[in-house]
């Protein structure tokens, strides 16, 4: 007998402004086609779960890009992450989640962790009283005037390397949700 894990699909940039529109319903059927279970989403910004036996998330949001490419004809950075690394970045925050509103607190899912290095071209003080710390294959970005008012995140945005994208941001409520989701039985 085969065990499915179940994973979160972290869909980047669709149904933002009337552009790249995938509805929910839709993914959840394109999910299936491809032999998950159990396909749910949340919210209409590219949040999905759903179960397979396939151990191997980078295969699987390869598949998952592959068939939205091919129905819609535009391309989507996918990541899948499973239940493990989501709790794991929640566990993991570096900031007070509890202290703070959801809009204040977001993570940039990364297909790879970002070095220092990396974002040694950014001066966190210049952008007090917003903060960002690396985590494992995410970025934590703490912004106490909500994200669209950040003058930090389109600066960090840029200064994550390509190798390290598709980079999705999820704010504090979605990524506990996920965590949860992916939990469930």
């Amino acid at each position: 007998m085969t065990t499915s894990q179940r994973y979160a699909a972290l869909l980047r940039g669709i149904n933002v402004g009337g552009h790249k529109k995938v509805p929910m319903a839709e993914l959840r059927t394109l999910l299936t086609e491809l032999g998950h279970g159990d396909a749910r989403t949340y919210l209409q910004s590219g949040n999905a779960v759903f179960t397979s036996p396939r151990a191997d998330p980078d295969a699987l949001a390869t598949g998952i890009a592959d068939a939205l490419r091919d129905r819609y004809g535009f391309e989507v950075g996918v990541l899948v992450r499973d239940h493990a690394y989501l709790q794991a970045v929640v566990d993991a925050c570096p900031f007070p989640a509890a202290d703070l509103e959801p809009k204040q607190l977001h993570v940039l899912y990364l297909s790879r962790t970002v070095t220092p290095a990396d974002l040694s071209g950014l001066d966190p003080a210049a952008f007090h009283p917003e903060d960002f710390r690396p985590g494992d294959r995410a970025v934590y970005l703490h912004t106490p005037n909500g994200l669209g008012r950040s003058r930090l995140s389109d600066p960090l945005t840029r200064a994550i390397p390509k190798a390290a994208g598709p980079a999705t941001s999820r704010n504090w409520n979605t990524v506990v949700r996920l965590a949860e989701m992916t939990a469930e039985e």
